[in-house]
């Protein structure tokens, strides 16, 4: 009995210091995103919180039309000498996802160049079943000019963000975080994001990085299966290349049907463009599943003999093929469908190098 009681004590002193470390006030100052610099955008119109201006499209489903409305792939980047950075976001409330964190879902992450690489530094936690968020992202930093980048939220609208630093510390956008060079990824969950661990962990997030260019991140849920309006928004967004991973949801009837059309209409707009094509990953799902294991079998198929002939009708097309290799040791995907960050780093190792081939 008296160690039951003990533990109670222990247990609220520790609430208390909790809540005290939690209520510490620190000095603000907060400026707009807007007035900073926002990387990743899919075209500079419409709502500047939001990768695509879905008015444009009158055709896009539902479901499409939310999910473009979303900040998925963007970033602000700034340059800062505050000690501290804090962020006040509101979001449009898009519930819990079943396979992808609350801070991918509607937090912040927040990536500072150091040595001329881009190093994790915090990440935004947004507030359990609420809107309206607010907290420190990094503190107790020394005073030098440090360059940030910190990634919007995945699966989530954004209606404003501010960023708070110290009192008497610059805050400027930071211009240079990426080359002119802009790459288009139009796909499904798994260039959305679903299953990453924070918004900086997208695969597109990490090719940005990496490569040091502009990278906007187009991918849509459990969509883009060569409809038409998805090779419309490519044929009206700027791009130095684009690559597809449009082979993860469509069916190999679907493919047969849609893929020369979609690259009729994307080559028709970017005749030297390069478009790259990503062949889906192997689902786990499809291990011991007879009916999956079929279907995914027979797009993957459908994908590689489609993917001939329009690599025979064009020139600058190019198929990678595997795209999607997550491993063979069956630790990769957060559901069997979509990859974990070790799974998108297995994806990376792959395609990268051929990437910045093409490049």
């Amino acid at each position: 009995m008296i160690r039951v009681f003990e533990i109670i004590i222990l247990a609220l002193t520790g609430a208390v210091c909790f809540n005290a470390r939690a209520a510490k006030k620190v000095p603000l100052v907060y400026v707009d995103a807007d007035s900073l610099c926002i990387i990743n955008k899919a075209r500079p119109d419409g709502p500047s919180l939001q990768r695509l201006d879905v008015a444009r499209y009158p055709d896009l489903t539902p479901i499409v039309r939310r999910y473009y409305s979303y900040p998925t792939g963007m970033a602000v980047a700034f340059s800062t000498d505050s000690p501290y950075i804090y962020a006040v976001w509101t979001t449009t409330g898009n519930g819990h996802g079943v396979n992808t964190t609350a801070i991918a879902q509607s937090g912040l992450a927040l990536y500072i160049r150091q040595n001329g690489k881009w190093v994790f530094a915090g990440v935004g936690k947004p507030s359990y079943n609420k809107v309206k968020h607010k907290g420190v992202i990094v503190d107790d930093m020394d005073d030098s000019v440090k360059e940030c980048l910190l990634y919007l939220p995945v699966y989530d609208g954004l209606d404003s963000l501010r960023i708070g630093v110290a009192p008497g510390s610059v805050i400027r956008p930071l211009s240079n975080a990426v080359s002119p060079y802009r790459l288009v990824v139009i796909g499904s969950s798994i260039t959305h994001g679903s299953g990453v661990s924070n918004p900086g962990m997208a695969y597109p997030a990490r090719m940005q990085r990496e490569l040091g260019i502009e990278v906007v991140n187009l991918g849509a849920s459990g969509q883009c299966k060569l409809e038409p309006f998805f090779a419309r928004i490519a044929a009206d967004t700027e791009a130095d290349m684009f690559l597809f991973d449009c082979f993860s949801n469509p069916s190999a009837e679907q493919i047969d049907e849609r893929l020369e059309a979609f690259v009729d209409i994307v080559r028709s707009a970017h005749p030297d463009t390069p478009l790259v094509f990503l062949q889906t990953l192997r689902r786990e799902t499809a291990n011991f599943n007879r009916r999956i294991s079929g279907f995914e079998n027979a797009k993957q198929d459908a994908a590689r003999r489609n993917m001939a002939k329009v690599i025979k009708k064009y020139d600058g097309i190019y198929f990678i093929d595997p795209g999607m290799p997550i491993g063979d040791d069956h630790n990769a995907t957060v559901d069997g469908v979509h990859p974990t960050d070790l799974g998108f780093e297995r994806i990376l190792d792959v395609i990268l190098p051929q990437i910045k081939e093409i490049m």
